[in-house]
């Protein structure tokens, strides 16, 4: 792990115009060796980058906070107080639960980072009305290059959630409280419950033609074979040809990894790989078509490297897909048999197949599962759909990516739809129930951050002594 010297000694070599005054010791900066001798102060409009706060072993760059002021600005998210101190101080306590994460051995599935990209790169394309090149134009990227950026920063989103949660896991609250909360609280202070829908699903996989197939499992032979052969190195061909932008960049590293967080069929590999001079057989996953070279075992952890090609979904296969599913959706009108039954035996959804279609939402910050979907929580392409549909409605065929990043097509069934309003507590006693959960739990993690702080070694620039933070004890 870098320690705090290694960090701005790092960042001297890398940004030579930065101005400095002395050398970092691993408590502290120990200020100039010898203040006769320190450098001339340089122009602001010369510094490149510089570290505007220190975080136990992590610094924060003034590059990371107009980044984040970038990102919330196009999202349109308004910021309390003032952006310059509030922004800051997010990164730094983003901080502090992720060095509790490595801590407390948090891990996240690939599965699970792939999904928070693809959804917040539709976030950002609903944004510009679904125009890829208005995106890319705004972002001054392609969108390959934002879902690459965006691998760590979901990775880490998502083991900031999973630590938040398990600081909370603990907490419960009974249905007395709910009501002493709700009957102390002013009509007009009463929670607005936004519109919530029920919707069931039938998917279908456009089959892939056995041709396009061969040829990725050629390509990967192929790679194979160079490998073998000593004209190029697995890393080389993972940065050339890998589809796993988050792993390509690092030569097709994963990095160490518990058996859990991998795709089942690549775990099985993984595992049984011994000799890192040889190369799996091609391997099938969820993504697509891999091929693995070991990097290392250590205790029930792997490391490896691999290179992922995805075949290519047809035009055709598509439009047939949607024939077959608005051919079933019409039979389903027909009353010649149900939408639950058509779910239950044909539908490639297996998370929803069993429960005869029935979408379920999973609440990241309580852990809760329902069925009840808020718009926003839906699938951007279901939510477009369910939007002007009735109760009751089965929906015309469409195409959309699920959660692993594959082209699907699907139907949908609006099965229920409860207007918003607001709060009772005896119609939304779970929603009530969720308020106070939620008001305890943030009252758990703010003592949990200021806790930590004090514990914790923490430098700031001097131009923030004035900003009011949320927490207290930054400056030491």
């Amino acid at each position: 792990m870098k320690t705090t010297r290694n960090l701005i000694f790092a960042l001297f070599l890398t940004v030579p115009l930065m101005g400095v005054s002395g050398l970092a010791s691993p408590t502290g900066w120990a200020g100039p060796v010898n203040p006769s001798d320190s450098l001339q102060p340089i122009p602001a409009q010369s510094v490149i980058d510089e570290v505007i706060w220190v975080v136990g072993d992590e610094a924060v760059l003034k590059s990371d906070v107009e980044t984040m002021r970038m990102q919330a600005a196009m999202e349109g998210v308004k910021w309390s107080g003032d952006p310059d101190c509030t922004i800051p101080e997010q990164i730094a306590v983003n901080k502090l639960f992720l060095h509790q994460a490595d801590i407390d051995s948090i891990e996240v599935t690939e599965a699970d980072v792939a999904q928070e990209v693809e959804q917040q790169i539709s976030y950002w394309l609903e944004m510009v009305d679904g125009s890829r090149e208005r995106l890319e134009e705004y972002k001054h990227q392609s969108i390959s290059q934002m879902r690459q950026e965006l691998r760590q920063e979901m990775r880490d989103r998502r083991k900031i959630q999973k630590m938040k949660m398990k600081l909370v896991e603990d907490i419960s609250v009974t249905p007395a409280d709910v009501r002493r909360y709700f009957n102390n609280l002013p009509q007009d202070s009463l929670p607005y419950v936004p519109t919530e829908v029920e919707v069931q699903i039938v998917t279908l996989t456009p089959r892939i033609e056995p041709e396009e197939i061969n040829r990725v499992k050629d390509e990967l032979r192929e790679y194979t074979e160079r490998v073998t052969k000593g004209g190029t190195s697995f890393q080389a061909l993972a940065r050339l040809y890998s589809e796993d932008p988050g792993s390509a960049r690092q030569g097709g590293e994963l990095g160490l990894v518990g058996r859990a967080t991998l795709d089942p069929a690549f775990a099985a590999v993984a595992f049984n790989l011994t000799d890192p001079k040889k190369i799996s057989k091609i391997v099938e996953s969820e993504f697509g078509f891999h091929i693995i070279q070991l990097i290392e075992k250590r205790g029930d952890k792997v490391n490896v490297r691999h290179i992922l090609k995805k075949p290519v979904v047809s035009d055709e296969a598509i439009e047939k897909a949607i024939v077959r599913l608005d051919s079933i959706a019409a039979d389903i009108r027909k009353e010649q048999f149900t939408f639950e039954e058509v779910a239950s035996l044909l539908s490639d959804d297996k998370d929803t197949r069993n429960n005869k279609g029935l979408m379920s939402n999973a609440n990241m910050q309580t852990g809760r599962i329902s069925s009840k979907f808020q718009m926003q929580e839906l699938p951007q392409e279901v939510a477009k759909v369910v939007d002007t549909m009735q109760v009751g409605q089965i929906s015309s065929a469409f195409q959309m990516l699920n959660q692993r990043g594959k082209t699907i097509c699907a139907i949908v069934k609006l099965k229920n739809r409860v207007d918003g309003h607001k709060a009772s507590i005896t119609e939304d006693f779970q929603v009530m129930k969720d308020v106070v959960l939620a008001k305890r739990n943030e009252e758990c993690i703010h003592q949990w951050v200021v806790d930590k702080i004090k514990s914790v070694y923490t430098r700031l620039n001097d131009n923030y002594r004035d900003c009011q933070f949320e927490y207290e004890g930054w400056f030491k």
